[in-house]
């Protein structure tokens, strides 16, 4: 689900909202210590953050109108499909 946001966002962006939730610093380059953090946290908590640090991200912007409904399909589809290779 990081990486599908940072296909559509920027790495940065994903890497950070990553490293919000885990704890890490939030410089937007997963390392070891970022790495570390995620092995901590229960890997479906991180994906149900993610997905919603990325809508919330995505209603925030003006094109939200136009382009939301893709956008949040896609998100949706992102979610469903990390949570089927976790478990």
């Amino acid at each position: 689900c990081v990486f599908d946001w940072a296909v559509n966002s920027g790495p940065g962006r994903s890497a950070k909202a990553l490293q919000s939730f885990v704890g890490a610093t939030t410089d937007g380059a997963i390392g070891p210590m970022t790495l570390a953090a995620v092995a901590e946290k229960e890997p479906k908590e991180i994906v149900e953050d993610i997905h919603k640090q990325r809508q919330d991200f995505y209603k925030s912007l003006k094109t939200f109108s136009t382009f939301g409904k893709g956008w949040s399909r896609r998100n949706d589809e992102t979610k469903e499909s990390a949570v089927e290779m976790i478990t």
